[in-house]
């Protein structure tokens, strides 16, 4: 399915080294981010108190957080559970007050707004679960990365791998530099939505490399200059990028309208990650193709001997 077709390739590779200085700087940018500031760790790695409040009706979030906020918790995540009326409270480690207490201390605060207000539960989630989720993510991380690699390698050949691969986690990179330069709250569910891109990325750059394999295995193509293949590739597949990218965004920018604070961090991450696996997967893994010096040699088929024919 298309919406266009251009006709004339668009001569991405001309402007190769512009994009990848781009992708340095900010990638470079990003690290200094990671590295200086740091990543502001959600309740879910750091440990904390957990609260499930039932309200008779729906509850206005708004209100809860800014009495939570008085209290002093202004990095307390307050969201829908299940229900409108069922509220669930993520509050960071107090240093000298027990779960008991914070939750004794919060429930007075949320009584004077609304009397009916009933605690269902309270957990306390230490920081040694905290650890284990941040090392099993990283773990995840680096197997995903590993199997894209091996992936790409069986299916294309070993220099489209490396080129996906460090396309991909210039894209992880980007989106764990944006959370720490504005230091957004990095969640269990943004992890769940770097992995998601770090998926959604690779097959951007499966589309592009199987197009190319196609053009090198067409002779009437065999002549062309490796640059023109790469751009041949990425025009003819820039409908279908449009068409995929945009829907998913639509449906991303959805979540992050009307998700609430639950979906907000969620969805933005992966806005970060599908307009820079768009440019990555175009703009960063080509040229790298291209520099490790890709031929037709490398995809073109065998051609079959002709069996001899049996002497009677």
């Amino acid at each position: 399915m298309e919406f266009f077709r251009i006709k004339r390739d668009i001569p991405f590779m001309r402007y190769a080294l512009i994009f990848n200085v781009i992708s340095i700087v900010t990638f470079v940018i990003a690290v200094g981010a990671l590295a200086i500031r740091g990543l502001h760790l959600g309740v879910d790695f750091t440990g904390g108190t957990v609260m499930e409040l039932k309200y008779p009706h729906p509850a206005n979030l708004q209100q809860i957080r800014e009495a939570v906020a008085r209290l002093g918790f202004t990095d307390a995540a307050v969201q829908n559970f299940g229900t409108a009326s069922d509220v669930l409270i993520r509050l960071p480690v107090k240093a000298g007050l027990t779960s008991a207490q914070l939750s004794e201390t919060v429930m007075a605060e949320l009584k004077k707004l609304d009397p009916n207000v009933q605690l269902q539960r309270v957990e306390f989630v230490g920081p040694q679960v905290g650890r284990e989720l941040l090392e099993n993510g990283a773990l995840a991380l680096l197997f995903v990365s590993l199997g894209i690699v091996l992936y790409l390698w069986f299916r294309f050949e070993w220099k489209f791998g490396v080129a996906a691969i460090i396309a991909n986690l210039h894209d992880v990179v980007i989106i764990l530099g944006f959370f720490a330069l504005f230091q957004w709250e990095f969640s269990l569910p943004v992890l769940a939505a770097v992995l998601a891109v770090l998926g959604y990325s690779v097959n951007e750059s499966v589309v592009v490399f199987d197009r190319v394999r196609e053009v090198f295995r067409n002779r009437r193509y065999r002549t062309m200059p490796v640059p023109q293949v790469l751009d041949h590739a990425i025009t003819a597949t820039i409908s279908r990028t449009i068409i995929t990218h945009g829907s998913t965004q639509l449906m991303v920018l959805s979540m992050m309208i009307f998700g609430g604070e639950a979906l907000f961090y969620f969805a933005l991450a992966l806005t970060i990650g599908i307009c820079f696996g768009i440019y990555s997967s175009v703009l960063v893994a080509c040229p790298i193709v291209m520099w490790l010096g890709i031929s037709p040699k490398d995809l073109a088929q065998p051609e079959k001997k002709a069996r001899p024919e049996a002497v009677v």
